[in-house]
């Protein structure tokens, strides 16, 4: 074990396969280790060495508990240690994985993902919970409208609308519902107001961890960012300063313009859609939301996305506004500046 110098990792809910080799990078341990023993193994390991693994599910939970130990953790994204596996796409397993990993952790130019804190990943989870009930929301109406239609029953467009006409058709004899179909859409009714509820204590929590940090405070006085999305970000990236630039944390979030350029030919296409889906959806949408239904103002950023949204369309424009707040972002939190509307840039002499 004193011979270990780095370690692979690939996570599982039972076994956890290893992957160590030593400064030569020779192979020294290559092994499945049972979940409850992962931890000793990994107390016997040498101080500082450093152990990666994927960033998945539980890897925030490990890397804690590793540093806790005093060896180098790092994580990182999948879609990075897919190539460096040797056996390729039809050659995955764990071992292979492991190996994968280790070989990965290895390169001097990877980009590593920065270990969550506890309160981090709480407050995540209420994003995660109410992400999810959202989507169970649009389902559940769904199910409902389906349900009427099957006897000719169509509604207009919109919750509020179908929640309005709902008690009139339920109690309309005339209609040719049976009682049993009834009394299904009622229980989906009651189904339909508990996750609203549900969806209500989320943006309660949301909104309390948005007025306690200051950072949230600070991301808030963009255009095209509420309260969700200054909580999202400011819980998913703790350390802005792990960019090089705002170009790069615009390009991670996946907002930026794809390339296939060839012989000194460049052309773009639309964004890369790379990186944390969630967080490029608020931005988006908030975005789409500034333009649609902002109010006028006199910040250039305000006129500058209403110049564009004008000459190359709304959708373009709200794409370019969140990339734009992607950098503003980065700017305010590595210099520890705030926001300034009308601010301008001097290029340096």
């Amino acid at each position: 074990m004193s011979e270990i110098t780095r370690v692979g990792v690939d996570l599982a809910k039972q076994v956890i396969q290893v992957h160590a080799v030593d400064q030569a990078e020779a192979v020294v341990t290559r092994r499945a280790v049972p979940r409850r023993a992962f931890l000793d193994w990994c107390a016997r390991l040498p101080p500082g060495c450093l152990v990666a693994m994927e960033a998945c599910t539980g890897a925030h939970h490990w890397a804690r508990l590793l540093s806790k130990l005093g060896l180098k953790v790092r994580l990182i994204a999948p879609h990075l240690v897919t190539p460096y596996r040797r056996q390729g796409k039809t050659g995955k397993n764990d071992a292979n994985d492991a190996a994968a990993v280790c070989e990965a952790a290895s390169r001097p130019d990877m980009h590593f993902v920065p270990v969550k804190t506890v309160e981090q990943q709480g407050i995540l989870s209420v994003h995660v919970m109410r992400q999810g009930w959202e989507k169970d929301r649009t389902a559940c109406i769904n199910r409902i409208r389906a349900l009427l239609a099957e006897f000719g029953l169509v509604l207009a467009k919109g919750p509020e609308k179908l929640r309005l006409q709902l008690p009139e058709l339920l109690e309309d004899a005339t209609n040719d519902m049976p009682g049993v179909t009834r009394l299904a859409i009622q229980r989906a009714v009651q189904h339909w107001r508990q996750l609203d509820e549900d969806i209500g204590w989320c943006d309660q929590q949301i909104q309390r961890h948005a007025r306690t940090e200051p950072r949230a405070q600070q991301a808030q006085t963009l255009l095209g960012i509420g309260p969700i999305g200054a909580s999202a970000l400011v819980a998913s990236v703790s350390d802005f300063s792990q960019f090089t630039s705002g170009r790069q944390f615009a390009a991670w979030l996946g907002i930026t313009p794809s390339q296939n350029s060839s012989g000194g030919r460049t052309r773009l296409g639309g964004i890369t859609k790379h990186g944390d889906e969630y967080l490029r959806m608020l931005l988006v949408t908030g975005a789409k939301a500034a333009i649609h239904r902002g109010k006028p103002r006199e910040e250039r950023v305000w006129l500058w996305a209403k110049q564009l949204s004008e000459r190359a369309g709304w959708q373009k424009a709200a794409v370019a506004l969140a990339a734009k707040n992607a950098r503003i972002l980065w700017a305010m939190f590595t210099r520890g500046q705030s926001f300034v509307p009308n601010h301008t840039s001097v290029k340096p002499t």
